[in-house]
């Protein structure tokens, strides 16, 4: 089935041999414009975000990157795209071998039908169980089964915002048949819980492939995949965040203000600060499950060295250079 084809490159308004570095400030300019976090207008950013986070899952990844560049520069924005023969897009086959479907997620799971063909993970999560019906024989007088349908599984995107405090969306699951072309469509109710993880699977029973037999359906999951944000990058339950720093200000100590997901905290930079140094800033980090227990918030110190001065503060720097006793290259 065609899909519309996604130029990430466009949507982050980069040129295709960007590099890394470039990749990862321009998702940060964006998301710091559109992520529903942070954005004032979070309806109207939400739309947005979804793109700008797509493009950045896929360039900020080298593996991803590189499939995706594969495709070559020859399509043009807004073309049908029909995906090769090898790529794993979403199929399932009733247990009975008489029906077979393509499948599409639509509505709020964050991402576009071309990412879920190309990069997502779509098909047959669990084969079908097989069980007698009981006191029920066939035609032939032969024991009939009932064949339970396929697992289903596919991707949503969730925000930090939601694993605080939980969400509730509301997303499509299409079912195409290639052979007539029939659609079904099957509006879907997933709750996402307050403490959520990457790659953790939310169970929706009974929504994946129909059963035979009498058999019952299977079940849908929906990998959690969190949403880059443009300040705290999460481990578990913890958070961490990069603090830039002048290298006056690692070497004094100063007091400065940092954002958490609740508001903004003061914390104390201790004189002599080096480098990538972790400051804890304890219950600021995401929820622990159902305990109401929170993990921590961990500001990384990044020192940052000016990249032009002028002739007085190049004097300065001089006079220092001079004056103090600092070796880094001395054992102390």
């Amino acid at each position: 089935m065609p899909v519309e084809f996604k130029d990430y490159y466009t949507t982050l308004g980069v040129p295709r041999d960007a590099s890394d570095d470039d990749i990862k400030k321009a998702f940060r300019k964006l998301a710091r414009q559109y992520h529903p976090d942070v954005a004032k207008d979070k309806r109207a950013a939400e739309e947005k975000f979804k793109e700008i986070n797509e493009a950045y899952e896929v360039l900020s990844d080298p593996e991803k990157r590189t499939k995706y560049d594969q495709l070559g520069a020859g399509w043009q924005e807004g073309a049908g795209f029909e995906p090769p023969p090898d790529w794993q897009g979403g199929a399932w086959t009733s247990p009975d071998g008489s029906q077979e479907y393509e499948f599409h997620f639509g509505g709020s799971t964050g991402f576009s039908d071309f990412f879920e063909q190309f990069f997502g993970r779509g098909g047959r999560y669990g084969g079908t169980e097989g069980m007698f019906r009981g006191g029920q024989r066939g035609a032939e007088g032969e024991q009939e089964f009932a064949l339970r349908g396929a697992d289903i599984e596919g991707d949503i995107l969730v925000t930090l915002d939601e694993v605080m405090h939980g969400s509730a969306r509301t997303i499509s699951l299409q079912r195409v048949n290639p052979r007539t072309g029939q659609t079904e469509t099957d509006t879907i109710r997933v709750h996402i819980p307050p403490g959520v993880r990457e790659g953790q699977a939310v169970r929706v029973r009974g929504k994946g492939g129909q059963g035979a037999g009498g058999g019952a359906s299977g079940d849908l999951y929906l990998r959690v995949r969190l949403a880059a944000h443009p300040d705290f990058r999460p481990r578990d339950a913890d958070l961490y965040y990069d603090l830039d720093l002048a290298p006056w200000e690692a070497v004094l100590g100063t007091t400065v203000t940092v954002p958490t997901l609740g508001g903004l905290v003061k914390v104390r930079i201790p004189p002599g600060s080096n480098n990538g140094q972790q400051l804890r800033v304890r219950g600021q980090g995401l929820p622990k499950g159902k305990s109401g227990e929170r993990g921590d918030l961990y500001v990384v110190a990044n020192v940052q060295v000016p990249q032009q001065v002028s002739e007085e503060e190049r004097a300065l720097w001089e006079k220092l250079s001079r004056t103090s006793q600092f070796n880094p290259r001395q054992p102390p």
